[in-house]
């Protein structure tokens, strides 16, 4: 046969895994799904053998801040704060086209796109305490829209990470461009940092207000403008 079949047989072929509900679409979706289950256990085993590890590092922070770590209170502390900051870091298993996979679509559609409000939380890299608060993401489709849903899936990939906030609203905005070349990208994320609130300045009310504006959204003001009345209001 040297790997080649006529058209009859490629036909037979064809109907056989129509017929069967095995289109291309759903081979691919399952060919996914097995490489998709195969990543979540690789990494499910790598965070349960860096577990011991972590555990143990709390417990030497408890002991040394003074705290009796046999106390019943803390026994199981330090194994819980681990699991802890391995969920709020589970970002750094994770990447945009794993979660992306099949949900960009063909679609003429040229008008703006927006995801406003959504929820974020995040562990702030200097002194490791929360900032939480609001993002906003629009862009404007070349051909090509993705499933609302994935925009906030982007934004839990990077916001579980030690992050700073400029950071992260780039990071959203680059992850948009790249997977689906747009013509305009624009991220705004409003937050409430901990450690300006639980320490330091100790400001109750202070909020911190990032944007990253990427294409049509950045080099026209008017572009941008419907962007920020759309999101900020």
């Amino acid at each position: 046969m040297n790997g080649h079949c006529n058209g009859k047989i490629c036909n037979t072929v064809a109907e056989y895994h129509s017929k069967n509900g095995f289109s291309d679409l759903a081979l691919q979706t399952k060919r996914s799904e097995v490489i998709c289950e195969h990543e979540s256990s690789r990494k499910k085993a790598e965070d349960e053998s860096r577990l011991p590890a972590i555990e143990a590092a709390y417990t030497s922070i408890l002991r040394e801040l003074g705290e009796d770590t046999d106390r019943q209170g803390l026994l199981r502390t330090p194994l819980r704060a681990a699991k802890a900051m391995q969920f709020l870091t589970k970002g750094y298993h994770e990447n945009v086209y794993d979660i992306l996979n099949d949900a960009i679509f063909d679609e003429d559609h040229d008008e703006m796109v927006i995801v406003k409000d959504i929820d974020m939380f995040s562990l702030c890299e200097h002194h490791l305490v929360p900032f939480f608060g609001k993002v906003h993401i629009g862009y404007l489709p070349n051909k090509k829209v993705v499933g609302l849903s994935k925009l906030a899936r982007i934004v839990e990939i990077f916001s579980r990470r030690l992050q700073v906030q400029e950071r992260l609203t780039k990071q959203i905005a680059t992850a948009v461009s790249e997977a689906l070349q747009p013509k305009g990208v624009a991220v705004v994320i409003e937050a409430a940092h901990m450690c300006m609130v639980m320490r330091g300045v100790q400001k109750m009310n202070s909020r911190t207000v990032t944007s990253t504006m990427l294409g049509l959204c950045r080099e026209d003001p008017k572009t941008r403008e419907e962007f920020l009345s759309l999101t900020m209001h």
